[in-house]
């Protein structure tokens, strides 16, 4: 955890992002490192927990971080939650807590709330059209030869 603590300071005070530092754990070896860095890549899924999950997943050569930890230094956001469970991590250790975040001006909260919230009733216009034509290449996936699932 002092490891996600020190990853939030630096680049928060380097002027990459929000406070946020993370650190994905195999065993007992940090295997991926990351801090928050929308502002200095202008990419809203450059938080910190994504950084991290993409260099452990690049520096064990896989999409799956199965049997690590995550350590970070505020509980994960929606977004951050949803990539932790995509990697298969099996443990989130945080700090802060999403209120605390909210408390400095994220929205953490009104994210979750969205999520829980139907379609026809988010503040975010949501629209379906041509299933039909999505559909058609979807079924294809299970037939290739290369299809993996994950």
């Amino acid at each position: 955890m002092a490891e996600a603590i020190r990853l939030s300071e630096y680049g928060m005070l380097k002027g990459d992002g929000g406070p946020f530092g993370a650190v994905v754990v195999k065993g007992e070896t940090i295997i991926g490192k990351g801090w928050n860095r929308v502002l200095s890549t202008n990419d809203p899924t450059a938080h910190a927990e994504v950084t991290a999950i993409r260099d452990a997943c690049s520096a064990v050569g896989n999409y799956w971080l199965e049997g690590c930890r995550l350590y970070v230094n505020c509980e994960p956001c929606p977004m951050c939650l949803a990539a932790i469970y995509w990697a298969r991590i099996e443990h989130i250790i945080f700090a802060a807590s999403r209120q605390d975040a909210e408390r400095i001006g994220f929205i953490d909260a009104k994210l979750y709330q969205e999520i829980c919230t139907p379609n026809e009733k988010q503040t975010m216009k949501i629209e379906r059209e041509n299933h039909e034509a999505a559909m058609k290449i979807m079924l294809q996936w299970p037939a290739l030869a290369t299809q993996q699932n994950y």
